[in-house]
Order: C-alpha cells, then structure tokens, then sequence
C-alpha cells in the first residue's frame, strides 16, 4: 500500500526578512521547503511558501534532476508528488519557479532523498493479494443446489464431477510442452538469451503516431471483449521473489541519460510452494481465479467476493453506486489500485483488475446492468420467488450470454468462422483448465491490437466535446471518466467505430514505454513484462511449443515470417530461431488469412485447442444446461443488443460490433 506523508515547512526566516516596506514592485519570493527524506513509491505533498506583493506570479514546479517523478499539479504552492520506484537510493530535486510581469524569476529548489525499500510490488498493477493464502488453504465447497438445480460454485470447483479441481480458483496452469526452466527446476528459462527490453526495442516498437491497422475489418470491441473474458479465464499475479528486466544502456524512454543499470522491476508470479522443488517436480503457477467461463470479473471467484458485489445476502440485484455505475471499493477489499493512493476510490467488482483502464471498466459496468436488467424482468415475473433462486437464475443467464458472444461473435473473427469443430456435447475426460502457454503468450496477442486513443464518440459518429483518450490516459482513471449513467455511450460507440491494429511483432508506445505510468514513475514495457513473464513460468520456446501441438519446426526466420524486415530484426535479436520467445513468434507469424484468421498457425492451434477445452469440459456449458425457453433468449442475443439494452447507445452501431465494414 502507498504512504502519504505531510511534509511541514519551516518559513519563519523568510517571512521575517519581508519588511512591511515592499512595495507592488517587488520581486516574488520563494521558499520551495526543507529537504525530503522519502520511500521509494510513495506519495509527499509539498508545502512552499511564497510572497507576491503584487500579487501576479505564475508558479510553476519542475523536476531538475533525479529519476521521475510526477506532479499532481504543477502551479500551485503545495501539490503532492509521487516519488518513483528506484533501484538504489536516488537524490531529487524539485524546482519551484515564481514568475511575474515586472521582475525576473526567481525559484527555490527542493531536495528529496529516496530510499531503495526493496520494494517489490505484487504485480505491475499493485494488486493487493494479501487473502489468497486464506483463500487456497479453504476447503473444496459443496456442489451447490437452489431450488432442486445444480449452479456453479464461484471458485469453479465441482464442475467435473469425478475430477472436482480441475478449473478451480489456484489450480495449476496446464502445460502444452515441457517445463524449460534453465535448471530443470525454477529458474527462468531462456538464461542465454537477450534482455526483454532489447527484445522489445529491436523487434516491437512502433512509432509515435504508426498506425498498422487490421486487414479484416475487426474493430476495438475485439482485443476490448479478449481483456474482459481474459480476466475471466486467469490470474498469476506477481508475487514477492524478483527477476527485473535489465535496461539497455541509452535506452531512451528508460534511460535516457545514459547512466545504465536501470531496470524495469518484474515479480516473479505465484506458484505452488509445494512444487519447484526437483527436476522431477518443477515450478507449477497457480491461477487464482477460475478458469470457466463463468462470469467470474462480474460476481468474483470465491464466495466473500460474490456476497460483498450483492445488494444482500437474499437480494436478486448486484450492488451499483450512483449513475448506474459499479459500487466503489470502500471496505478496500483486494483490488489492484495502480498509482491510486486511495483505493477506497476505485471501483469494485468480481475481478481485482476492473480499474486497469477505462474501456475495461466499461464492461464491466456494461454487465452488471445486465444482470439487473434480466433480475429486474424475473422479479417481475416471478414476485413470491426468493431472491437467492432469482439472483442464480439472472446470473445462470449472464454466464451462456457470454459463452455465446464468445464463440459466435469473438471467436470468429479472431481466428476464422469454422476454426472450432461443432459442439458435440459434455465430455468428463476434458480439462478445461487454463493452458500455461494460452496465458503467458497466446492469448496476449491483444496488446498488439491496441490504437493509441480510444475513440469517444456521440451518436453521430462525431468527436464528443471531452475528446478521444489517449490510452496512456486511460489506466487507472475509470473512476474520473465515468461519473454519470451516460459515461459508457460514448466509449462504446468508438470501441465499435475504429478498426483494431493488427496482430503482429508491434506494439504502440503508449503500453510498450508508458504502462499505467511515465518511466521511472510506475511505467512499465508491457512486451517486456509479456516475454520475462513467458521465462518466469519456464514456457518453451517458440520453436519447441510448436513441436508439442504438433506443428513443423522452423529452421530460418524466413519459415517463421515472410516480412524481410521482421526477419531481420529477430535474426539481430536472437540470433537463433530456436531462441524466440513464445510471445514473440507467435506474433511474428504470417495470419492464416484463407481460414478468415487474424493469427498465425501456432497461436490459432493453442486458441483450438484451449477454446475447445472450456466448451467441451464444462459441465455448465449454455446449450446443454438451460432450458429451451432460457436457450431461445441467449440465441438470440448479441453484444450490440446488451449495449443497447443497458445504455443510450442505439441503431449508430453496427449489428455485429466486432466487425467494420
């Protein structure tokens, strides 16, 4: 949790040699405070003092040395500043700076001395994680029956009746391929191999303002519907143990100056402390929530979550704030609150992550009126029923309407209309538990897919008067962007209104060098932490994961991708084709565009695969456990229709928002 300190400011000198004789003409004067001794990754409010006979200096703070940091406000005598993490104790100075229409400037400066804590946060985002070890020692809950009908549990254990784990909250991610930790046992795979940050500089980096746009007509909705059922589907949050990315010197976002040693902090994820213990039983992560797809970001993965998002213990209806908006954070239960001192300002909801960025909040949003939508039309219809049976029922309706946009709406367009072989009902032989390589690489293809801005849009397809976010704006502001029940209308029309980058090796700056913060100020590489997170859990290489599904190894670059550059720039990068990383190669690709597939041949296969084994393995899936009346109003449903249903937003979107004509 991030401190905030109250700096007090001894200004009596100052004040004693300002005589009452100044006169309007008089220079302002300044005093910018007493030197600071500072944490690492905390918040000081600054306190100056400042004289100004005439009464019309402009102030103005600046950073003159030092890693940094940032401001709150810049023109006012006593903003807050966030001290930055820093690898070794670091010195800061503040300069503030009095300017008036008839004198010089004058400024002060201020010293801030920075302790290195150690400090290693849980994860980039700082999820506050401090329940799970309560919550992986709790006991396997019964099978849960209202009203004479099995409903699912919310850590998603009971689904397999004869295997009553697999799926459950902090399960072991499944393996397509062999652990490859260097020493067999933990360490990170991949020791000879380049720095991820070189990685990302020599092959992800796009340019300010490049826009590679997608050649299938997919819009933002797609990598926007991928990160809301992402965080239905897995957790591996860091954990204490670190492994920080080193940066090359002269890099110039993260070290600009040239003084090298710098390092983009990186926790190692959660595992099971039972495993890594030999060659013969390796580091195993555990995914924190459930891995169906069961709505676990809208009503949590464990039962305390799932009470404290209700109105009620016996309520139908999950809890909203004012606007229609989530319910705010505020008996601060365990959320990632990013660079927010406060998390009781934040927003709440099933999944710990709702606050990361504003189109993400959007959804979530979006979802919880639904629920209450469809618990509102069964109070109606069904007034002497208990609110428990009404709450399940909503939420039975909630899950197969996302199961069916998922698969008729998301999958096509992603990796190709006929990718999936047709259902052919329950199968108790599949696990439908979350594959190591789908997690760390595969389907992180989305942060390929990201646009600088996030359009914001009325309904005549015009710029609203706030204009577009950039998305480096866009992490951890959802509680200042959405303030009234219309806030979402006009995210979600430009979510349908502009076509999504292409899935490739690139990345814009604005998650590849400015990741929930400026570097040297929480920001983070986002490429870097997907490869060091891909080594971290001892994934294969690229090359040996495709053997494990089955496919051809490549033997040059040039059977990996048919871009000269791209080649070139993974030749300088790794040398060796046996060396790419996972996340890398699979995005280095070329699409397999005659099967209408965005992806190359290795991540289409794990996307088959792993989509097959959450339809095909869940006991609850939408076709098989509702009613016929239940399963004609999910067939009939569609993204557009719940937007439509749950805000101001109408016929100006297209039918099918996944895809621009």
């Amino acid at each position: 949790m991030k401190t905030h300190i109250l700096l007090s400011v001894a200004a009596l000198a100052l004040l004693a040699a300002c005589d009452q004789s100044s006169t309007p003409s008089d220079p302002p004067s300044v005093e910018a405070g007493v030197a600071i001794s500072a944490n690492e990754a905390t918040v000081v409010t600054l306190n100056a003092t400042v004289i100004d006979p005439k009464g019309d200096a402009t102030l103005t703070w600046s950073q003159v040395s030092g890693p940094p940091g940032s401001f709150s406000a810049t023109n006012i005598e006593d903003p807050d500043f966030m001290v930055p993490p820093v690898p070794r104790n670091e010195t800061i100075v503040l300069r503030l700076t009095a300017t008036s229409s008839s004198t010089s400037p004058v400024w002060d400066d201020v010293t801030i001395s920075v302790a290195d804590t150690g400090r290693r946060g849980a994860s980039p985002q700082d999820i506050e994680g401090g329940d799970r070890d309560n919550r992986r020692a709790r006991g396997r809950p019964d099978r849960m029956q209202v009203e004479n009908r099995e409903v699912r549990s919310f850590d998603g254990s009971n689904n397999n009746v004869a295997n009553p784990d697999w799926g459950r909250a902090f399960a072991h991610l499944k393996r397509l391929g062999t652990a490859d930790y260097e020493d067999g046992v933990s360490s990170l795979a991949g020791a000879n191999r380049p720095s991820a940050r070189l990685v990302s500089n020599l092959v992800s980096a796009q340019a300010d303002g490049e826009s590679l746009p997608n050649a299938f007509g997919g819009t933002d909705f797609v990598w926007q519907w991928g990160q809301f059922l992402d965080h239905d589907l897995d957790l591996t949050d860091g954990a204490e143990e670190s492994a920080d990315i080193p940066v090359p010197s002269g890099d110039a976002f993260f070290d600009p100056s040239g003084d090298g040693g710098q390092v983009i902090f990186f926790s190692r994820a959660l595992f099971d402390p039972e495993t890594g213990t030999g060659t013969d039983n390796p580091r195993e992560q555990e995914n924190e929530i459930s891995s169906w797809i069961d709505g676990s970001m809208i009503y949590g993965s464990d039962d305390e979550r799932a009470l404290a998002l209700r109105v009620s213990a016996d309520s139908p209806f999950l809890a909203t704030s004012e606007g229609n908006l989530l319910p705010f954070n505020v008996d601060s239960l365990p959320n990632a609150n990013g660079f927010i001192p406060d998390p009781t300002e934040l927003f709440l909801a099933g999944d710990v992550r709702v606050n990361e960025q504003v189109g993400l909040a959007v959804m979530h949003t979006l979802w919880v009126r639904e629920h209450n939508r469809l618990a509102q039309i069964l109070v109606d219809d069904n007034p002497t029923v208990s609110g428990e049976v009404l709450f399940q029922a909503a939420r039975r309706l909630v899950i197969a309407k996302l199961q069916h946009i998922t698969y008729e709406e998301f999958l096509p367009v992603l990796i190709g209309p006929n990718a999936l072989p047709p259902y052919a009902g329950y199968d108790d032989s599949v696990d439908g538990t979350i594959f190591n390589e789908f997690s760390v690489a595969a389907y992180r293809l989305g942060h390929s897919m990201l646009n600088e801005q996030m359009l914001r849009l009325d309904a005549q397809g015009a710029e609203v008067a706030d204009g577009h976010l950039g998305l480096r704006d866009a992490f951890f502001a959802a509680h200042n962007v959405l303030t009234t029940e219309d806030s979402l209308d006009p995210i979600l029309r430009g979510l349908a209104g502009q076509n999504h980058q292409a899935v490739d090796a690139k990345v814009v700056s604005d998650v590849r060098n400015f990741l929930f913060g400026l570097p040297g100020q929480g920001g983070f590489d986002l490429v870097s932490l997907n490869i060091q997170r891909g080594r971290d859990h001892g994934v294969p290489s690229y090359n040996d994961v495709r053997e494990a599904v089955g496919l051809v190894r490549a033997t040059s670059f040039a059977d990996v991708t048919t871009d000269t550059e791209l080649q070139a720039a993974l030749a300088e990068a790794y040398g060796s084709v046996d060396d790419i990383d996972l996340w890398v190669g699979g995005l280095a690709e070329d699409p397999l565009s005659v099967e209408g597939s965005q992806l190359g041949e290795l991540f289409r296969e794990i996307m088959i695969l792993q989509w097959s084994a959450l339809r095909d393995g869940d006991r609850f899936w939408y076709e098989r456990d509702l009613t016929p009346q239940e399963l004609d109003r999910v067939r009939s449903t569609s993204l557009a229709r719940v937007i439509r249903d749950n805000t101001g937003v109408g016929d100006e979107i297209q039918d099918n928002v996944f895809i621009r004509n």
